[in-house]
């Protein structure tokens, strides 16, 4: 009896003493089917890259400018003496606006002008002296510089009297006015503004990426709050440099307005129609990894996954078209997008777009 205890007792040891390093290697295997339980291989749905007929219009937003505007401001001090313009009014270039007090400087041109001919008659008696030697030389040359002395007051005192005459600089419509008739006004007062309402200006900002899509002469429409009517512009010019922080290039539209139904200030709705594009790359949204630099795809290739930087363009509701960066054929994730690195082995569990 005491040698079958002996033994079971021999027997459940060395069972134990098996089991230990069993337990053992188990805990050891655990570790070993992931690091840090993450997969060493991503499970993931492609789409294949194909070009396509694409066409779509940008739209942004832009501001109504007149395509002149300026302040009427004097140019000399004085005292107005006449108004000859209504507020609110069209008026011609060249137009007079406000006479300024001017008989003073009418006077000395009268004065200059006496004294002009004296010196004038002068020299032609000096001439003839000079001829046979009564005189010097140098009496006959004070003489005619005199003369042009006088003609050079005379040129500044009509270019004064000019100034007294405060003329429209281009065609247009004239503001409030400021001033009223007896007035003093110097240089620094403003009369009233002046703006071209005929024809307006339309500035608005496009991406950098889409230059080529806005040539010069190129027709645009528009809306404006409170307007139902669509309005047309052409593009007349384009900032030669895209802005620094943004990345967009300033773009300017000339709008014809001669029954002025638009008004300069106004805020619009531009749409830019684009070039229909037959082989636009067109991908899925939810394959564009947004970074702080730029925006990235997982291109997948000999079940490898790269991150490739790509240059967006137009965006539709289920589309993105890609500028730069991938070429038709590709495989690009559309699933897996948190988990995917560079280099990291992807394996393609469903395709979409190779049809």
């Amino acid at each position: 009896m005491k040698l079958n205890q002996s033994i079971c007792c021999l027997v459940a040891g060395c069972a134990i003493a098996l089991a230990l390093p069993a337990c053992s290697a188990k805990k050891d295997e655990s570790p070993a089917a992931g690091t840090a339980g993450k997969p060493t291989v991503l499970n993931a749905e492609g789409f294949v890259v194909r070009a396509q007929p694409f066409q779509s219009d940008y739209t942004t937003s832009g501001s109504l400018l007149p395509n002149e505007v300026t302040q009427i401001l004097p140019e000399i001090s004085g005292r107005i003496t006449s108004i000859t313009f209504k507020e609110g009014t069209h008026v011609t270039k060249g137009q007079l606006l406000v006479q300024l007090y001017n008989d003073d400087i009418r006077a000395q041109i009268q004065k200059s002008d006496a004294q002009r001919e004296l010196q004038l008659k002068i020299k032609e008696r000096q001439a003839k002296l000079l001829s046979i030697g009564g005189i010097s030389q140098q009496d006959y040359e004070s003489t005619t510089a005199q003369i042009q002395s006088i003609d050079a007051d005379i040129a500044y005192s009509r270019a004064q009297l000019r100034k007294t005459s405060i003329l429209a600089p281009f065609e247009g419509r004239v503001g409030i006015r400021n001033v009223s008739l007896g007035a003093v006004v110097t240089p620094g007062t403003i009369i009233a503004s002046l703006q071209q309402s005929t024809v307006l200006k339309m500035d608005f900002t496009l991406p950098e990426q889409y230059k080529d899509e806005v040539p010069v002469g190129k027709q645009i429409s528009f809306t404006v709050t409170g307007n139902l009517d669509t309005f047309s512009g052409t593009i007349s010019a384009i900032e030669p440099s895209a802005d620094a922080v943004t990345r967009t290039l300033k773009v300017r539209a000339l709008v014809e307005n001669k029954k002025e139904k638009l008004t300069a200030g106004s805020f619009t709705h531009v749409v830019v129609p684009f070039i229909n594009n037959k082989s636009a790359l067109m991908i899925p949204p939810q394959s564009v990894i947004p970074t702080d630099r730029d925006k990235e795809v997982a291109v997948v290739k000999n079940g490898k996954a790269k991150l490739v930087p790509v240059t967006i363009g137009a965006r539709t509701n289920s589309q993105v078209e890609i500028i730069q960066g991938l070429k038709a054929g590709d495989t690009i994730l559309t699933t897996g997008i948190m988990q995917v690195k560079q280099n990291m082995s992807v394996k393609i569990v469903k395709v979409k777009g190779a049809e």
